[in-house]
């Protein structure tokens, strides 16, 4: 998950608003809507992927990989030593664009359907200084407002509502003055809270990469 309870109560959430129990039942759902809206995770998980060879020398898996503990082509090792395969995983580094596997001094994955199958772990960190790198920064705070944004159905459902439409209004008015908000629609996820699809934007998995 991408944050913890103490992240929240550092950020002033109160027994009385939510008990630890909610609150871990609020992070995991914030963190699984994370994972659906950006189209990947971003924290460290063990997986085995398959993938489709299509004779060429790369090939981009479903998530950044953090190390491999096995490729194979149809079932025969792949050497994955740097001299033969270069890994564009995670921890990212400035100028990721999408992570790939790429077979070095002109050999290829060969042609198959799920024939290159790769083991290991994965996920989408950034550099903190360890081999496997943190949940970013950013990803986290989107998970803390995406919890604080469900903390007033706990006690007031009018302040509830009014969290979960104040996103939709486009201008406010008063006898005294007026001023007017971005329309909505303007971003292509869809939390319900504008500043963390603006956070979520950014972290979007490109269109295209990686078959499971």
């Amino acid at each position: 998950m991408y944050a913890t309870v103490a992240d929240l109560r550092d950020e002033g959430v109160t027994e009385a608003q939510a008990t630890d129990t909610r609150l871990l039942t609020l992070i995991d759902e914030a963190t699984r809507l994370i994972d659906r809206l950006t189209g990947w995770f971003f924290e460290p998980r063990d997986a085995t992927y398959r993938f489709d060879g299509r004779g060429t020398p790369s090939i981009e898996p479903p998530a950044p990989p953090i190390h491999l503990d096995a490729l194979t082509a149809a079932g025969a090792a792949i050497p994955m030593d740097s001299d033969n395969l270069l890994i564009v995983g995670a921890p990212v580094q400035p100028g990721f664009d999408a992570p790939r596997l790429s077979r070095r001094h002109g050999q290829t994955f060969p042609k198959g359907v799920g024939n290159i199958e790769a083991e290991g772990r994965w996920g989408y960190t950034e550099d903190d200084g360890t081999s496997e790198g943190r949940t970013p920064l950013e990803i986290r705070r989107a998970c803390m407002m995406l919890v604080m944004n469900r903390l007033p159905l706990l006690g007031d459902a009018d302040a509830m509502d009014e969290a979960r439409n104040r996103w939709r209004i486009i201008e406010e008015r008063t006898r005294d003055q007026s001023y007017k908000l971005d329309k909505p629609g303007t971003t292509v996820t869809s939390s319900g809270d504008p500043a963390v699809d603006e956070i979520l934007l950014r972290f979007r998995r490109p269109r295209g990469i990686g078959a499971a």
